[in-house]
């Protein structure tokens, strides 16, 4: 039935009652608020999977968007997409992802830290890339703790233990410092997971905006070294931060392979077990221990002849 039509009683469909005399018809019913309550939600649904679907890394890109995403760097995810799709393709074994390794090395110069860290993890999926290796032994000097840290794991991939010293560094507790003079005002207490990028503190210096102190890790606010309130100078230390699972693991698996002898104390701490650190961990830093020695002991037989 067409419904522009009058809808006529249900009861009576000649539109007249058991008398045979004519009923009011019943006035036609407006679809338009079932209509909304229906699409509202299939709205909020498209427009979520839209927001997903354009910053999930799985969803491929192709050459072109590859292109622009690679040089474009306004839209940051957009950057990250490509380089993990970069990635990807070296992975399996793909020899056309060499035609993006001029925007990748491009992107280890690039201001923004993110960018440098990622592109070294890139870097350190093809070992073989006389360009790569040289650019990570760059980047391993990277003014960011995070960026050195990265490129000295790509490193070991290469057989290179130029990144030795900071491999170390991921082992031991971090100090956060203050970027600028000002008072401290936490927001973790002791004991408080952080993420990588995540605030731990605000230096708030007299009428100015405050400056957020943020995590170059992921782990735990271990201790809070300055006093809430009190009155920081730049560079001072305001907190230490322990490292996290993944880093720690990642260290240790890079230790086994480059680790030197001035790392066993470091080596040995997890060996002997970490609080929060889970028993793979545990015996991780077993196994590192035993191949650093190893190597030593070997070193000292071949001097020895």
């Amino acid at each position: 039935m067409n419904s522009s039509k009058p809808v006529l009683d249900l009861e009576s469909p000649s539109g007249r009652d058991s008398a045979g005399m004519p009923v009011a018809s019943t006035p036609p019913r407006s679809n338009r608020p079932s209509i909304i309550i229906v699409l509202v939600p299939v709205l909020v649904v498209l427009v979520t999977f839209l927001f997903w679907y354009s910053t999930w890394f799985g969803r491929p890109l192709g050459d072109r968007e590859m292109a622009e995403c690679l040089t474009d760097t306004s839209v940051p995810h957009k950057t990250q997409h490509a380089l993990a799709q970069v990635a990807q393709e070296i992975a399996r074994r793909d020899p056309a992802a060499k035609r993006w390794y001029p925007q990748v090395l491009a992107l280890t110069r690039h201001r923004e830290p993110q960018f440098r860290l990622m592109a070294a993890w890139v870097m350190g999926q093809d070992n073989t890339s006389a360009e790569f290796h040289q650019a990570l032994k760059t980047l391993v000097a990277d003014p960011e703790p995070l960026v050195r840290w990265n490129a000295a794991l790509a490193l070991v991939r290469f057989g290179d233990s130029t990144g030795e010293p900071q491999l170390k560094l991921l082992l031991r507790p971090y100090t956060l410092v203050a970027p600028q003079a000002g008072r401290v005002r936490f927001r973790l207490k002791p004991g408080d997971p952080v993420d990588s990028g995540g605030g731990v503190a605000q230096i708030q210096d007299a009428g100015a905006p405050p400056v957020d102190v943020r995590s170059p890790l992921t782990g735990h606010l271990e201790q809070q070294v300055a006093k809430e309130g009190a009155q920081a100078e730049a560079g001072a230390p305001i907190a230490v931060l322990s490292p996290g699972e993944q880093q720690v693991w990642e260290a240790l698996r890079a230790l086994y392979l480059v680790g030197q002898p001035d790392d066993l104390a470091d080596v040995d701490r997890y060996a002997n077990g970490v609080a929060g650190m889970p028993e793979r961990v545990r015996q991780q830093a077993t196994l590192t221990a035993q191949a650093i020695r190893q190597h030593l002991a070997s070193s000292d037989q071949h001097s020895a002849r």
